[in-house]
């Protein structure tokens, strides 16, 4: 009775009953009788119980527990799209190639969900990027198979009868993808059905490519990352294939992104302005500098599309030169600009210690209205190699914050400065922050 108890407890994520079962000596490894025969692990990884699963593997759960067909906990967050649970079984020693008896594997699974998360997750992890799935394709054939696929359709297909009815729902996953949700119900009501899927495929796809070393050409790469500019909930797959492109470092892609720097659509110059600004920038230097630092200048002073502009700015900082400074100033500058966290990032990262427009910018900066603009412009203050009076008191100004995080960034930047306030802003932070960021910065 415990082990159906058990099971229907972790499937709901009831968490307080799952304890008090395995406290009254519930087995975890014990498959339920019940309706639904299954391992409480496999029911937590497939609904997203990662609270649940923790505290089933501490009460000794089997992390590779095989239900029927082979499918462990962590085959099926992966085939739902659970990249926290999924994490939680990886730490705990999940094998992360065990494939099911029809051969799939969690990286296959993901790959063909668009599961975006989990493919990070299992690619940081060290999954197997080459292991083939029972059908003989590897998690790179079944995700470009899917890039350009109309997903609505596609996830129609696999239910659709005649005389049933059907809905389509969108929503974003906690991975930042578009979850696309296709159901299904016949027409006395008696009978439903419902898939899903999740709009990582391309970005999945050049993940993969980067895995095993395919070269993408320049333009299909730039069409998955312009199709997928409004779907992803913060730009993902735009941005993978940016960072994609931005490691090459090679003349022939740097031409191709310039080239997007210069064209007629507004979608292209950004995208273009992305990319290249993280071209060939590593920590041991950045060899293309002297050609995209007066690319963006230029960029500053011609380009009237606001959203480009934002993204000229954000490329201007990153390039991290104060020769950039005059044109981010005039950005900021300028009538209508919107003030978002952008500005606070890019003036820090160009800022010389002893220009004084410039700091004092900075310094207004960090008392603005908007949480972010704050907290980034108190970060970058900090982070400034200069100690004056007027840092000292803006970072000190910024002790009794509402935002926890910008309390812990002044912290900082106080006790880096050898100034003793810093202790009350640690003491602050300890004891009413639990974000882990946020104490780990008072602390270290």
């Amino acid at each position: 009775m415990h082990e159906e108890q058990l099971y229907r407890a972790a499937l709901n994520g009831d968490s307080e009953t799952v304890g008090k079962l395995l406290a009254a000596g519930a087995d975890p490894n014990a498959l339920s009788a019940g309706e639904d025969e299954g391992l409480p692990l496999c029911a937590a990884a497939a609904w997203d119980r990662a609270e649940v699963a923790a505290a089933l593997l501490a009460a000794g759960a089997d992390v590779d527990g095989r239900e029927n067909g082979g499918w462990t906990a962590l085959l099926w967050a992966a085939a739902n799209g659970h990249a926290e649970t999924a994490t939680v079984l990886i730490e705990a020693g999940a094998g992360l190639d065990t494939a099911n008896d029809d051969g799939d594997t969690p990286l296959s699974l993901a790959a063909r969900r668009g599961a975006l998360g989990v493919v990070q997750v299992l690619l940081t992890s060290g999954a197997d990027h080459e292991k083939y799935d029972g059908d003989g394709d590897s998690p790179l054939d079944i995700a470009v198979d899917w890039v350009g696929v109309h997903l609505e359709s596609a996830l129609l297909d696999q239910i659709e009868q005649e005389g049933w009815e059907y809905v389509v729902a969108r929503q974003y996953a906690k991975d930042g993808t578009e979850l696309v949700t296709v159901a299904g119900r016949s027409a006395d009501g008696e009978q439903s059905e419902q898939v899903q899927a999740q709009r990582g495929h391309a970005a999945i796809a050049t993940l993969l490519e980067d895995a095993a070393g395919v070269y993408t050409p320049v333009d299909q790469l730039v069409a998955r990352a312009l199709a997928h500019r409004d779907t992803d909930e913060d730009a993902e797959t735009w941005w993978i294939v940016a960072d994609t492109l931005g490691r090459r470092a090679d003349d022939e892609t740097y031409e191709a992104l310039a080239r997007l720097c210069l064209s007629e659509d507004a979608r292209e110059r950004e995208f273009g302005v992305d990319a290249i600004a993280q071209f060939g920038v590593t920590e041991d230097g950045k060899p293309y500098l002297e050609r995209t630092l007066p690319l963006l200048q230029k960029m500053a002073t011609t380009e009237g599309n606001p959203q480009v502009l934002r993204s000229v700015l954000a490329a201007l900082g990153h390039q991290g030169d104060p020769r950039a400074l005059p044109q981010v100033l005039d950005i900021l500058g300028r009538p209508g600009h919107k003030r978002t966290m952008t500005d606070a990032i890019a003036l820090a990262d160009v800022l010389p210690p002893d220009h004084a427009e410039g700091l004092a910018l900075l310094v207004e900066m960090t008392g603005d209205d908007d949480t972010e603009v704050r907290d980034w412009a108190t970060s970058g203050l900090a982070g400034l190699s200069a100690d004056t009076p007027q840092i000292r008191e803006a970072l000190a100004a910024r002790l009794g914050d509402a935002d926890l995080r910008t309390v812990a960034e002044a912290t900082r930047g106080l006790r880096a400065r050898g100034d003793e306030r810093a202790a009350q802003g640690a003491e602050r932070v300890l004891a009413e922050s639990d974000d882990d960021y946020a104490r780990n910065l008072v602390t270290e």
